[in-house]
C-alpha cells in the first residue's frame, strides 16, 4: 500500500464507532463473519492453516504468536464496520469532502516569471466532494499509488494554490517527495 491508499484507510478506520474486538478468538470470529462464514477465505486472508482458524473460533487457542495477533488485529481493522466505513464514505463523497493534511514539496509548472522552484510546505486543506469521489473510485478501480497522489494534487492546486480559480491560472501542482500525508472525514 501507498501513503494515500493508508491515508484513506486510516480515515475510514477512524470513522468506526466501536473498537474492535480484544481477544484473539473474538477477533477470529468477527474475521470470519466478515467472510460470510468461510473460515478458508479468513485463513487465506491470515496465511495460516483453515483448522488453525477453527481452534481460534472453537477456544482451543487464544493467544497468537506476535507476528499472526498483528496481521489478524490488522484483517480485522480493515473490514470491522462495513456499513459505518461505507456511510462515511457516501457523506465524505456526497456533501463534506475530504481533508488533506501533508508535508511534501510541491512543483509547479506555470507561466514564465513565476516562481516555479520546488519547496517543502506544510499544507491542511479540505477538498470538495468530487476529489473524494475521484480518489474512492480510483482506489476501488486499483489505480497506483502515482495516480492517487496525481489526484491529490489536482484537488491541492484548485482548492489551495488557485483558490477555486481566483488566482494563479494556469499553475499546475505536482506532489513530491510527500514527508507525510493524513486523510480524514470531516464531521
Amino acid at each position: 500500500m501507498g501513503i494515500v491508499e493508508d491515508g484513506l484507510e486510516a480515515a475510514e478506520q477512524a470513522a468506526t464507532t466501536r473498537p474492535i474486538p480484544k481477544s484473539a478468538p473474538a477477533q477470529m470470529r468477527a474475521l470470519v463473519r466478515a467472510e460470510k462464514g468461510s473460515t478458508r477465505r479468513a485463513a487465506q486472508r491470515l496465511g495460516i492453516s483453515q483448522r488453525t482458524v477453527e481452534r481460534y473460533i472453537k477456544g482451543q487457542i487464544r493467544t497468537p504468536r506476535s507476528q499472526l495477533a498483528e496481521r489478524l488485529a490488522s484483517e480485522v481493522r480493515r473490514s470491522w464496520q462495513p456499513r459505518v466505513r461505507a456511510r462515511a464514505r457516501r457523506r465524505a463523497v456526497t456533501t463534506t469532502g475530504i481533508t488533506v493534511e501533508t508535508r511534501a514539496r510541491f512543483g509547479f509548472t506555470a507561466a514564465p516569471g513565476s516562481t516555479d522552484d520546488p519547496r517543502l510546505r506544510r499544507i491542511t486543506q479540505t477538498l470538495p466532494p468530487a476529489y473524494a469521489a475521484r480518489l474512492f473510485d480510483a482506489r476501488q478501480a486499483g489505480a497506483t499509488e502515482r495516480q492517487l497522489q496525481a489526484i491529490v494534487a489536482q484537488g491541492l492546486g484548485e482548492q489551495y494554490f488557485r483558490d477555486g480559480g481566483r488566482r494563479a491560472d494556469g499553475l499546475e501542482v505536482e506532489l513530491q517527495d510527500v514527508d507525510y500525508l493524513d486523510l480524514a472525514f470531516r464531521s
